[in-house]
């Protein structure tokens, strides 16, 4: 059911924010950072960046980083303004609009927001296909000259949603990995096939981050090596 009362939406944000938090407590975070200075935690960044990760693993970057001069995107669609409501009360500022529905002014305003402040971005929603980065991302950090910083996330333990995108919640206690990777710069005022080039190298830098996330998860053992990842990763897809 989706809500669309303003007052019951607003109940709901304010509930699920005491919850996430309260949640979210009970997992110990475990970062690694395998290329530049860009922890977002207490406005340790020496710049400002655009951060991605699957929308998948949105609790995470939620419970950790949120502060007000980071902008996420949230889409237009019926529960986004639930999503919205919850987003800010966690400390974040948001941004209207996906690739969809409000996708020019969106851009617009994520490039007026760039100048000040850090962006986070879900390539893959708000709807999918799940791990497939799309070009908003790419064409933001074209225009604004920040570069991306692809984040990669796992939980030792962790319930999946039967959405699209098999939404991750941890287990009470679990143990939270997130690594980045070094950052990703994109050319100034490119299109066309350069576009899709760093749209690519962009979704190949998530899904390798996830990957060392992952293994880290699972085996307790950080593998720093991106190329012995990239090639699991081919090899699924072969």
């Amino acid at each position: 059911m989706k809500l669309r009362n303003p007052w019951l939406i607003s109940t709901a944000a304010w509930l699920g924010t005491w919850v996430l938090r309260g949640w979210m407590s009970s997992v110990r975070p475990r970062m690694r950072m395998l290329g530049v200075d860009c922890d977002p935690r207490g406005g340790r960044a020496k710049q400002r960046f655009i951060y991605t990760f699957w929308h998948e693993h949105l609790l995470m970057p939620a419970a950790l980083f949120a502060r007000s001069d980071i902008h996420v995107l949230i889409s237009r669609h019926a529960d986004g303004q639930l999503i919205a409501e919850l987003v800010e009360r966690m400390g974040f500022r948001t941004v209207r609009g996906s690739t969809t529905r409000g996708g020019t002014e969106a851009m617009l305003n994520m490039l007026e927001v760039s100048k000040t402040g850090h962006l986070g971005i879900t390539p893959d929603g708000p709807r999918g296909p799940r791990r497939k980065a799309q070009l908003g991302a790419v064409f933001v950090a074209s225009r604004s000259g920040l570069p991306i910083i692809p984040l990669g996330i796992a939980y030792s333990h962790a319930w999946r949603a039967r959405s699209w995108d098999r939404f991750a919640v941890p287990k009470w206690g679990a143990r939270g990995y997130l690594v980045t990777l070094d950052p990703i710069f994109v050319p100034p005022a490119i299109d066309g096939a350069a576009l899709e080039h760093y749209r690519q190298r962009h979704e190949l830098a998530l899904h390798t981050a996830t990957a060392i996330a992952e293994h880290w998860a699972t085996t307790g053992v950080l593998d720093a090596s991106p190329a012995y990842h990239q090639g699991l990763i081919r090899a699924k897809a072969a």
